[in-house]
C-alpha cells in the first residue's frame, strides 16, 4: 500500500499524548443543540423502517430501481440460486434429507432464505446505526452539511467548521457494527478505497479525515498499523469506537442511542427485520427445480429421502 500524505487539519502536537497526530476535535466546531428523545425516537423509526426495506431486497438481490416484468425474472433466477444453495449447503445430508421428509417445498424453501439471511441480518443492524448517526448529525448544528454518499467505501460525509477560522474538514464516515466486521487482512484495502475516494472527489474543497465509525463498540479511537513496521496505514484514517463515535455525531452518549433503540423496537412490538413476504414467483421457482429432479410427490411434498441424499452427494 503506497504511503498517503497527511492532510493538513488540526492535530494533536503533544507527543506524549495518546492520541499524538489523531485529529484535534477541541479545534472543531462543538454541538450546539441537543435533540429531544422524541426527536431521537422519530430518527430511530425511520432508521428501522429504511434498514428493514433495504435488508429485504438485499436478500433477495433485487435492484432499488427495477421494472415488473425484469422483477418476475429475477425473482425466478433467484429461485434456482436459491435450490443451488439448498444443495450446496445442506450441512448433514443425511439430517437434512430427514428433516424434509414430508414437508412442502414452499416450507423448506423459505427455511433455506432464513438461513442465507443471517449475514444480512448484521447487515440491517449496521444499515440502522448509520441512518441514526447520519440523521441526527443534521440537527445538532454542528455540522456545515450532512450528506449520503452510500457507496461501498463510505455511507456519509460531514463537513465541520474549524473553530476560530473560515476552514473545514471534510469527514468521510463508513460505519461498522464492531471492529471484527472486517478481518485484519481488509483493514488496509478498506482504508486504502475510502482514502482514494476521499482524495478524488472532485465535489471536496477542505481537507479530509477518514472515519470507520464502530457503532457497537465501547472504546475511544485508534489508527490501524501495519504488522511489520508497526507505521499507520494512514495518518488521515481513524477508528472512532462507541464511545467517541455517537457524541461526536449526535450529542448522545453510546448508551443513550443503545437504549433509545431498545426503547423504539419495544414500542414498535415489531417481527424480525427479515420476517418478510417471499414472492410466489421465487418460491415456485425453487418448487420446479425440485420436480425436475424427482424429488416431490404429487401435493408438493419431499417423500424420498434417498433421492435428497443423492441430491446432496452430488449423485443428481
Amino acid at each position: 500500500m503506497a504511503r498517503i500524505l497527511a492532510q493538513n487539519y488540526p492535530r494533536i502536537d503533544d507527543e506524549k499524548d495518546k492520541y499524538f497526530g489523531y485529529i484535534d476535535d477541541s479545534q472543531l466546531k462543538d454541538h450546539s443543540n441537543k435533540p429531544s428523545i422524541e426527536q431521537l425516537k422519530s430518527i430511530i423509526r425511520k432508521a428501522i423502517t429504511s434498514a428493514n426495506k433495504k435488508s429485504s431486497r438485499a436478500v433477495l438481490n433485487v435492484p432499488d430501481e427495477i421494472g415488473d416484468e425484469d422483477l418476475v425474472k429475477l425473482y425466478k433466477k433467484e429461485g434456482k440460486h436459491l435450490f443451488s444453495y439448498f444443495q450446496k449447503y445442506c450441512g448433514d445430508p443425511a439430517s437434512t434429507a430427514y428433516d424434509c421428509l414430508g414437508r412442502h417445498f414452499t416450507q423448506i424453501a423459505k427455511e433455506q432464505i432464513r438461513n442465507r439471511t443471517i449475514q444480512k441480518e448484521r447487515m440491517n443492524s449496521g444499515w440502522r446505526y448509520q441512518f441514526i448517526a447520519k440523521d441526527t448529525a443534521l440537527i445538532t448544528d454542528r455540522f456545515f452539511s450532512v450528506s449520503d454518499l452510500g457507496t461501498s467505501e463510505a455511507d456519509f460525509n460531514a463537513v465541520i467548521d474549524l473553530k476560530n477560522t473560515a476552514t473545514k474538514v471534510n469527514i468521510y464516515v463508513s460505519v461498522k457494527n464492531r471492529t471484527n466486521t472486517m478481518g485484519g487482512q481488509d483493514w488496509p484495502k478498506a482504508i486504502n478505497a475510502i482514502e482514494n475516494m476521499a482524495k478524488n472527489d472532485k465535489n471536496r474543497t477542505y481537507p479530509y479525515v477518514c472515519v470507520f465509525g464502530i457503532a457497537m463498540e465501547k472504546g475511544l479511537r485508534n489508527i490501524k498499523n501495519e504488522a511489520k513496521t508497526k507505521q499507520p496505514y494512514s495518518m488521515n484514517t481513524e477508528i472512532w469506537m462507541s464511545d467517541f463515535f455517537w457524541p461526536f455525531f449526535t450529542n448522545f452518549s453510546y448508551e443513550e442511542i443503545i437504549k433509545a433503540v431498545l426503547s423504539v423496537l419495544i414500542e414498535k412490538d415489531e417481527d424480525s427485520s427479515l420476517d418478510f413476504e417471499v414472492p410466489e414467483v421465487l418460491l415456485e421457482s425453487f418448487g420446479n427445480e425440485c420436480k425436475v429432479k424427482g424429488l416431490l410427490n404429487e401435493e408438493g411434498k419431499f417423500n424420498d429421502v434417498y433421492r435428497l441424499v443423492d441430491l446432496f452427494c452430488g449423485k443428481l
